[in-house]
């Protein structure tokens, strides 16, 4: 038994010898040093770490990166969102504010009307319009217990609108001076400088009115005011009624054709003044003119 251990002892030999000497070259491996001090096994192992680390680092970091933008997209998304919520809401806050800007001024206008007015005005705003004839009738917020009355001038701050047709406790129609069916006296520049007189009537088309029977002997361009003469039993004398745009000249004997775009923004209008005006009334003397009434015989 100890001869056949010797043997093995002898026979393993190299392989103990091959063993230590690996030994001694890992211990000298691991404690070798480079020039900077730094083991050299650790930095080999370093070296071989990042081989795989690498990979490892760069796919997580990839992954990382794209939810990361994902996450920041969404949040972007959602700022977007709100942003563009901010700006419909200050854009609506910017509308209402030129919106309520534009009607103080509308009421200002109304308010100068009524002062410089000899005629009492009331304020009515226009809530509705008549569907049959959109251009030529308008429904106001006033009615006879505000003191309305029918063929009452309705006004703005640019000049006359029309008058009242009809008459309801709350509420009024007024009838443009576009409607074909109306008329009043009229006269091209102040009554008292001018001789051009002629009767107003609508044409049922949005933007004009014509003027007739003003004799084709006087002298009418476009650009000329005209105004109302009082003389129709229904109108005031001295209101804006419009501005001559086209004139198709008469003659000795055939009268002007004269077309007028009303001084007062007729479509859209959004507050009126109702003059409560009535006109005075026809006397006794105006009453027994020749052929005013029948006489007896």
């Amino acid at each position: 038994m100890v001869e056949r251990s010797q043997k093995e002892v002898w026979r393993m030999t190299p392989w103990l010898a091959v063993v230590l000497l690996l030994g001694n070259f890992i211990l000298m491996a691991f404690d070798a040093r480079d020039i900077g001090g730094q083991r050299i096994i650790r930095v080999w192992t370093q070296t071989a770490a990042d081989f795989v680390q690498s990979p490892v680092t760069s796919l997580s970091s990839s992954v990382t990166n794209y939810f990361t933008s994902i996450s920041n997209l969404r949040s972007a998304q959602d700022e977007n969102d709100l942003l563009r919520q901010r700006i419909q809401e200050l854009e609506v806050e910017l509308k209402g504010k030129e919106e309520l800007d534009s009607e103080n001024e509308r009421l200002l206008g109304l308010l100068d009307l009524t002062k410089e007015s000899q005629y009492k005005v009331l304020t009515a705003r226009v809530i509705g319009r008549d569907p049959s004839i959109w251009f030529d009738s308008a429904i106001i917020n006033r009615g006879s217990m505000d003191g309305v009355k029918l063929n009452m001038p309705v006004v703005t701050d640019g000049g006359l609108v029309g008058r009242v047709t009809a008459v309801g406790p709350l509420t009024s129609q007024i009838d443009l001076l576009t409607h074909d069916k109306s008329g009043l006296g009229a006269v091209v520049g102040e009554i008292s400088e001018s001789n051009a007189l002629g009767v107003v009537s609508g044409t049922s088309t949005r933007d004009v009115v014509e003027m007739r029977y003003v004799s084709g002997s006087i002298e009418v361009t476009p650009g000329q005011i005209v105004y109302t003469t009082g003389q129709d039993g229904i109108y005031p004398a001295g209101l804006k009624v419009g501005e001559i745009v086209d004139v198709r000249t008469g003659s000795a004997t055939e009268p002007h054709r004269i077309l007028l775009r009303p001084t007062a923004k007729l479509f859209s209008m959004q507050e009126v003044g109702v003059l409560l005006y009535e006109p005075p009334a026809v006397t006794e003397f105006e009453k027994s003119l020749p052929n005013a009434t029948k006489r007896s015989r």
